[in-house]
């Protein structure tokens, strides 16, 4: 994971809604025990400069999920951020139904989601990290020791846009943001 990233996430939902003066971090505690405390650190770090305040939806079943993004929605200035979860993934669909229902900007890790429907999504592009792995597991085999091997972070994300959602919200994709993006789905 790349908890730096909470910065560029809060950036672009601004971006894409820019009366955003409240964003909600929605990770299960269970599944995300402790990263998701760390991404709401990160997201909260940078929060200021942006004049977002920033609040938690510990979320464990499907129902809490809904009352969670219900809630944002009782605010015309609040955007939802989906940080890496396997609970979020694997409701997935659920999320991106309610926050189309409840008319949520909401952020995403993974491009999947952005391809399921979600609005956008910014994240390490995984694939890339899974080619570049090859030349570790290449001089493993060839006799270097893990150890001696140096931790490396990502260098590759990706940012895709739907418009079809952006337009199903009445959000208007700022130019730089789009020209930006690796992946626009219209």
């Amino acid at each position: 994971f790349e908890f730096s990233m909470g910065g560029k996430w809060l950036q672009i939902l601004k971006e894409i809604a820019p009366e955003t003066n409240q964003a909600t971090v929605m990770f299960n505690p269970d599944t995300a025990p402790g990263t998701g405390d760390i991404f709401l650190r990160s997201i909260d770090a940078s929060a200021k400069s942006l004049a977002i305040e920033v609040t938690a939806a510990r979320v464990r079943d499907p129902a809490e999920i809904e009352a969670a993004i219900s809630a944002i929605s009782n605010s015309s200035s609040a955007g939802l951020i989906v940080p890496p979860d396997v609970f979020l993934i694997v409701h997935r669909g659920k999320i991106i139904e309610l926050a189309a229902r409840y008319r949520v900007p909401t952020i995403y890790q993974y491009d999947y989601f952005a391809r399921d429907g979600g609005l956008v999504s910014y994240g390490v592009d995984v694939p890339d990290l899974f080619r570049r792995a090859g030349s570790y597991v290449d001089r493993v085999l060839n006799g270097v020791s893990p150890a001696d091997l140096p931790v490396q972070a990502p260098t590759k994300f990706q940012l895709v846009i739907n418009l079809k959602t952006a337009k199903a919200l009445g959000l208007t994709m700022p130019p730089t943001l789009l020209s930006s993006a690796d992946e626009v789905i219209e």
